[in-house]
């Protein structure tokens, strides 16, 4: 049975190495057309947000499209980045530059509790939609940690880890406990894919 294809909404190049691995051949993902602009991410939630890209992926493409957002959110900070995450210092910001924002933001605080959430949606032609959500609960280092990953990765200490940041983890070690690695489990058990 051939295995099911999905054009894969995400422009990120660090996000999709990563699902690749992820979802280790369950399903296969299809590069994004690089003519289709990138989608306006207006929507107040994570699912709202990658429902918007996978509904524009699948209008542009005719294919099932998958696309995952994520989000940090920082008890200390009311929820705060959350859905901006990935612009929280600005527009057009590197990683680099988000990370040094939250430690700012934190600075002095003893609450580091966070938690780490990547919605995923899956969009057919047809109109169908299934859409799954993955969580990883953890703190925030005092101070960057690891030389791995991407995004918040040298500051988030999983709950569910050795006290080691994402970033200081093999991809190995991240893929099985990260909340996007859950999002996708439980992705494929909605898609029932082996």
């Amino acid at each position: 049975m051939a295995r099911l294809q999905l054009v894969c909404a995400s422009a990120n190049p660090d996000k999709v190495v990563e699902m690749e691995a992820i979802l280790d051949g369950a399903v296969e993902l299809l590069p994004r057309p690089p003519e289709v602009p990138d989608v306006v991410e207006d929507a107040d939630t994570l699912i709202g947000n990658a429902t918007l890209k996978a509904t524009a992926i699948c209008a542009a493409t005719g294919l099932p499209a998958l696309s995952d957002d994520t989000g940090l959110f920082v008890d200390a900070l009311g929820g705060a980045p959350g859905v901006y995450a990935a612009r929280y210092a600005g527009e057009n910001v590197t990683y680099a530059d988000n990370r040094t924002k939250l430690l700012r933001e934190l600075a002095g605080s003893s609450d580091r509790t966070a938690s780490f959430v990547s919605a995923v949606v899956v969009v057919w032609p047809n109109g169908r939609q299934v859409a799954v959500e993955g969580v990883c609960r953890g703190r925030i280092a005092e101070r960057e940690l690891g030389e791995r990953g991407f995004g918040y990765d040298p500051l988030f200490i999983p709950d569910d880890g050795d006290g080691r940041s994402f970033a200081q983890m093999t991809d190995a070690e991240k893929n099985r406990i990260s909340h996007r690695a859950r999002a996708l489990k439980a992705l494929v058990e909605a898609l029932d894919v082996d």
